[in-house]
């Protein structure tokens, strides 16, 4: 007896596509749709291009799904559309990219009210950081436009997603000129301003933590970028001017604010930290973190940095003796109060790094202000007894 076999292995997603009245629900509903998308199957990309499914895509990511819905299915369908939107295929790309409309429909997830959906936000984001990629002219160009869009990234700022969106704003373009016109668009936004502005005693501890993240990221892209582009003529406007003297005055004070918030100071702590990032010591003032060939201005701690952090040696010492009140802390090995707390603990790894620096007059300082003996002396290292 023969059996006879067909090896042509038909997608049930194409069977469903010969139907007239199919729709998009009932496709996002088989489980291979994200494959066959991805394959590039050519009818299910053509349904997916119409107007009205790029719209229900759209509306998926920015939109809440239904209170009373079940939990285990409310986001599912925001999930896939996401996924679909994502899948990098040129003629949706191409299609998303073009069509201000569909560009303002996703944009509008921006003009909600804080705390935004962190799921939604993180479907947002990942949407439009691969538009930014595919289609950085046009999306860039789009969101200059809109007078309002570094306003609603610093208003949302505390949902880490919209914070990923600004990274990969820096990240995603890589044609030098277009991302030079990007770094000084923000620039001349203030983006590095109102960054600081946040971390502040009165603003929320999740936006302490994200601006921080941000400035950070922004000093290590930047320096990278120099190391990478080694002919590049601009400087990047972003890292000039945090290391400006009157913005890390501005992070300083924040620091030594009358309300002592170990959020804000630990979070401002971290930004300084990441400005005096080295590799090797060289010459007192100076530190080399570039390989042979490459200009001193590029890769080097900015003097006015370590002039400014200099001036406010004494109340860095003051916070090393009077953080933040802490909470009694009970261990195993007995009762902490106060236990040292972020805030030594950061105070600490700055000095650490000043020392590194090998600048005399800061040296200098911290010997006459004994900063280190109030170290050694109060948090000593393990198997010592703890003076009084």
């Amino acid at each position: 007896m023969f059996w006879k076999f067909d090896l042509h292995s038909s997608s049930h997603i194409d069977t469903l596509l010969e139907r007239e009245d199919v729709t998009l629900k009932e496709l996002m509903d088989e489980e291979d749709v994200l494959q066959e998308c991805k394959a590039q199957n050519r009818k299910l990309i053509e349904f997916l291009l119409k107007a009205e499914c790029l719209e229900d895509l759209v509306s998926f990511i920015i939109e809440e799904p239904p209170q009373d819905m079940d939990e285990k299915i409310r986001y599912k369908y925001p999930n896939i559309s996401c996924e679909l939107l994502t899948s990098d295929v040129s003629q949706m790309n191409d299609r998303l990219g073009e069509d201000e409309s569909l560009l303002m429909r996703l944009y509008s997830f921006l003009l909600n009210d804080s705390p935004l959906n962190p799921l939604l936000a993180s479907f947002f984001s990942k949407v439009l950081s691969i538009l930014i990629s595919r289609k950085p002219e046009q999306i860039v160009d789009f969101l200059k436009k809109k007078r309002d869009f570094v306003d609603l990234i610093i208003k949302h700022i505390g949902t880490s997603a919209i914070m990923d969106l600004l990274l990969r704003l820096l990240t995603c373009i890589e044609p030098p000129q277009p991302r030079q016109d990007v770094l000084n668009w923000l620039n001349e936004e203030q983006i590095i301003q109102r960054l600081v502005e946040i971390v502040h005693p009165s603003q929320e501890e999740d936006r302490h933590s994200n601006a921080s993240q941000s400035l950070c990221e922004i000093v290590r892209l930047s320096r990278d970028q120099m190391l990478q582009i080694q002919n590049s003529t601009e400087p990047d406007p972003l890292l000039a001017t945090l290391e400006k003297q009157e913005i890390i005055e501005q992070l300083l004070s924040n620091i030594f604010h009358k309300e002592k918030n170990e959020s804000a100071i630990v979070s401002a702590i971290q930004i300084l930290l990441t400005l005096l990032e080295t590799r090797r010591p060289t010459f007192e003032g100076h530190i080399e973190i570039c390989p042979p060939g490459m200009s001193h201005s590029a890769c080097s701690v900015n003097k006015s940095v370590l002039e400014a952090i200099r001036g406010r040696l004494g109340s860095f010492h003051e916070l090393l003796l009077e953080p933040p009140k802490k909470s009694v802390m009970k261990t195993t090995w007995g009762v902490l109060d106060p236990p040292v707390g972020n805030t030594r603990l950061n105070v600490i790894r700055l000095i650490s790094s000043l020392l590194q620096t090998n600048t005399s007059s800061i040296n200098e300082d911290l010997m006459e202000l004994n900063s280190i003996g109030v170290i050694l002396v109060r948090f000593p290292p393990k198997g010592h007894l703890i003076c009084p």
